[in-house]
């Protein structure tokens, strides 16, 4: 009896190395230009070349501004530089660049699903911590440094330290209103954000089931903030429904073969996971981070917490530096808590459904005085598919800021919120950013809360007065 990633990892394994490190095969590598053209430059100067060009793909994200009519200049110093640099070394190598003004550029996270890049069973790697996303689809991904993007290019393979496993399971359904995003802060608040350190979790039970791939990616996506080696979900229906027909996707008879192989990959009865969770998807509610670490997360009807009931996973001395970070009290509400600057955008939850479903709530209310709003999608495809159903004019009409496709404030670049400190509204993991305190929210509550300058629970009314 196996787990989903003792079967990915078996059909991968090069060679034992001896002392739980292994050589493992990799199917595909992304880069993006913040480390990309490093690890190219680097690969090229030790007179190496790109052993497989067709299985490497770089976008332009992290460093690249988002702000209309943008080019290669960018707000972030020393920007340009790695911009025009990954574009060089990228032709150079032959590999595939989704460049400025390509239509399928955007966030890695964000492209390589669209794309049909990352498939069930592939082993994927990228200089970035989120690449834990793309397990949503059933593959083994996980971020990588530079020197090992450098090995990955060169040789197709990396040696690899093997994992524990642990399985999360959720059951019964998560409640009208209640997001994938707040599924995550909910365990990241009961189990620490140290507790899958060294682990590949494993989402699985009737409310994952139930998660489009967008949402399935938004959880996966945080299992980093859980310390997770990667996360994984076996590929169902929804995965090959969401692939059939993407550009890197299988085609025709190769697409039933693969299919047919994707079906298999599912953890056994029986199979033994070193530690598992379970979750009551009931006892999920909206949630907000009141700190500074994405463990700092309560219901978003719940005041700031006192610290012996979150002693568990918190020093005294990280809870207090906390409460000074955020200008918080214990006890003090959180919802109405006035708010500075409101972003929705990341690979966390930048995709269709995140805009859809703030749009539905920013409909008929405007971002209040003094408070900056801007949302960034999460790929040139998601903006344009956005505004052919008219959710640009829905954002801009509110009062926020319609960005081009990037990373922006998660990579704090790209065009800053404030440049004093701020209390941010955010949806995305934002932690100790030099220039100001975020709360990562789902994308609905960000535009709920910038839409009256107040966190406020969805659903709810905003206070006589709010809007202007």
């Amino acid at each position: 009896m196996r787990t989903i990633f003792e079967k990915i990892w078996a059909e991968h394994q090069v060679a034992d190395l001896g002392g739980g490190t292994e050589l493992l095969l990799v199917d595909r590598v992304l880069l993006h230009e913040r480390t990309g053209g490093v690890a190219l430059e680097s690969l090229a100067a030790a007179g190496r070349k790109v052993m497989a060009p067709g299985q490497v793909f770089a976008t332009m994200d992290h460093v690249v501004d988002t702000l209309p009519g943008r080019g290669d200049r960018t707000i972030m110093p020393t920007g340009t530089a790695f911009i025009t640099a990954t574009r060089a070394a990228a032709r150079a190598a032959g590999i595939t660049l989704f460049d400025l003004g390509d239509p399928r550029q955007g966030i890695v996270h964000v492209i390589s699903p669209e794309q049909g890049i990352v498939l069930p069973g592939l082993t994927l790697v990228c200089p970035d911590s989120h690449t834990c996303s793309q397990g949503a689809l059933g593959a083994l991904a996980w971020g990588i440094g530079s020197t090992e993007a450098e090995h990955a290019l060169a040789t197709g393979t990396l040696r690899v330290r093997r994992p524990r496993t642990m399985r999360v399971t959720v059951n019964g359904r998560l409640a009208q209103g209640v997001t994938p995003k707040d599924l995550a802060l909910h365990i990241l608040a009961r189990h620490g954000a140290g507790g899958a350190r060294g682990h590949v979790v494993e989402y699985a039970g009737e409310a994952v089931r139930a998660l489009s791939v967008e949402g399935r990616l938004t959880l996966c996506n945080l299992a980093t903030e859980f310390a997770a080696f990667t996360a994984i979900i076996a590929p169902d229906d929804v995965v090959f429904d969401y692939l059939q027909g993407r550009p890197y996707a299988p085609k025709g008879a190769r697409w039933d073969q693969a299919v047919a192989a994707w079906r298999r990959l599912y953890s056994d009865d029986g199979a033994v996971f070193d530690r598992t969770i379970t979750i009551d998807a009931g006892a999920v509610a909206p949630m907000i981070t009141w700190g500074n670490s994405p463990q700092h997360a309560v219901p978003l009807d719940q005041p700031v917490p006192a610290f012996q009931d979150v002693a568990d996973h918190n020093t005294r001395e990280a809870y207090d530096r906390a409460l000074s970070y955020m200008a918080v009290t214990p006890g003090a509400p959180l919802a109405g808590l006035p708010i500075d600057a409101a972003f929705i955008g990341s690979c966390t939850n930048s995709r269709l459904e995140d805009l859809r479903r703030a749009a539905t709530l920013l409909r008929g209310r405007k971002v209040a005085a003094g408070v900056r709003a801007i949302c960034v999608p999460g790929s040139s495809r998601v903006k344009a598919e956005a505004e052919a159903e008219g959710l640009d004019r829905v954002f801009l009409d509110a009062g926020f800021e319609w960005r081009e496709a990037g990373c922006s404030m998660c990579f704090f670049a790209g065009g800053k919120l404030r440049s004093s400190p701020a209390r941010g509204h955010l949806h995305q993991p934002q932690f100790r950013k030099p220039a100001g305190a975020g709360n990562p929210l789902p994308p609905g509550i960000a535009g709920n809360g910038g839409g009256v300058g107040r966190r406020r629970p969805p659903g709810r009314s905003p206070p006589a007065g709010g809007l202007i």
